[in-house]
């Protein structure tokens, strides 16, 4: 028997296998897939140390129209999907009201403050294969209107004088000096100094996950068929073989309620599906930094394999089919701004951000069942926040005081004792 088994080799497994490797526990990793390579390998590879402000729900009248008649194409909902999505939507609304968001936010800036600590921690240890991918000159949240441009600027401010978040406003020369093949169209953009940007974000989890190897960690590959408490700890069943651990972690992402509504735990989880596809450039075009088209809501990132397009949240059932819809109009918009050439792809990748109401991610031990842990939920900042997850888990299951309070990314709130 292990010490731990963690059921998801997603980044937050592999981050919280590691840091028990760390404190001398015996971690076994169970995954149906190889490691990093669901939502984890197709985010746009930012390590978001400004995003102290998690996604709110748009509550302004004419951004609700723009969605509801499918209009924009930074938030996109699957009609047939609405009824069931309906009460965790209706929550995730009430949540963003300017009173409760505050509240969110002071309780999520610690967390963001961990990202760049904890992944510059792992990056080390990983060696240079991990090193080599990451870029540490920030990023731009662009926008095509000068009102748009200002008020961002103002918020930029506020972040700066309450968390220390460290900015500078690019007005358009200067954005066409950085970016010397961006067409025009655009007002200027915030540059975001802090966060580090990553050119594969699935060979970073793999490098990550050659050090959880190398630290004496077992991977094993295939579908759990659930998670049974026995008097001794946990198992799971992968193939008709049982693994076993004292205690067990579910980071399964989006997957997790497979296992969770199992045991009693119904948690108002949804996802928030993206889409990205690479392409090349027209006459040896580059870009130089990743650009967020602010006002309509898709990133460009250069990539190890190309511009890499990802686009705005679909509201839809996790395992519905594709619709990739917001791909062409991203795409569409995009070209307005840069000279994108062909897709590189056969086909869009698609994954889902698993999500909760209150935007902020559960992370801590199950409310009703000894020995049994979560790390789910974090939305658009799984990549950023998987090795500070990683971290506060292994702290608080080896009896550690975390580094930062974790009362408020508690189970508690959805599900009570």
């Amino acid at each position: 028997m292990d010490d731990v088994i963690i059921l998801g080799a997603g980044i937050v497994g592999v981050a919280t296998g590691i840091h028990l490797l760390r404190r001398g526990r015996s971690v076994t990793l169970i995954d149906k897939n190889e490691p990093g390579r669901e939502t984890s390998f197709g985010n746009a590879g930012i390590i978001q140390r400004e995003g102290v402000r998690p996604h709110a729900f748009p509550r302004d009248l004419a951004m609700l129209m723009q969605v509801g008649l499918h209009l924009s194409t930074a938030a996109r909902y699957e009609p047939l999907a609405l009824p069931r999505l309906a009460p965790a939507l209706l929550r995730y609304w009430w949540e963003s009201s300017p009173e409760h968001y505050r509240k969110v936010v002071q309780s999520y800036a610690p967390l963001i403050g961990r990202s760049i600590v904890t992944h510059a921690d792992l990056m080390a240890q990983a060696g240079p294969e991990a090193e080599a991918l990451v870029h540490k000159s920030g990023w731009l949240l662009a926008f095509r209107s000068e009102r748009g441009l200002r008020r961002e600027a103002d918020k930029a401010r506020q972040d700066h004088d309450q968390f220390g978040i460290s900015h500078r406003v690019v007005e358009w020369p200067e954005l066409k000096a950085m970016e010397p093949d961006l067409k025009g169209g655009l007002a200027g953009a915030i540059h975001w100094t802090d966060p580090w940007t990553v050119s594969d974000p699935g060979a970073l989890v793999s490098a990550y996950f050659k050090l959880f190897q190398r630290l004496g960690g077992t991977f094993v590959s295939g579908a759990a068929s659930g998670l049974v408490q026995k008097a001794d700890g946990w198992t799971a069943d992968v193939g008709g073989v049982a693994h076993s651990g004292k205690q067990a972690v579910i980071a399964l992402g989006p997957w997790a309620p497979d296992v969770l509504d199992k045991l009693g735990y119904r948690l108002p989880l949804f996802v928030k599906r993206g889409y990205h596809m690479h392409y090349g450039t027209e006459g040896g075009a580059r870009l130089n930094q990743l650009i967020l088209d602010a006002e309509v809501g898709y990133v460009l990132a250069p990539m190890a394999r190309g511009i890499r397009l990802t686009t705005g949240a679909e509201f839809a059932m996790r395992d519905a089919a594709p619709t990739p819809i917001q791909l062409g109009k991203a795409e569409h918009a995009a070209k307005e701004l840069f000279p994108l050439g062909e897709r590189l792809d056969p086909e869009p990748w698609k994954g889902a951000r698993p999500c909760t109401p209150d935007m902020m991610p559960i992370i801590g031990k199950a409310p009703r069942h000894d020995g049994l842990y979560v790390g789910i939920g974090h939305a658009h900042h799984g990549f950023t926040l998987g090795p500070a997850t990683g971290e506060l888990l292994a702290q608080t299951m080896t009896g550690e005081a975390p580094a930062i309070d974790i009362k408020p990314f508690g189970m508690e709130r959805f599900v009570g004792r």
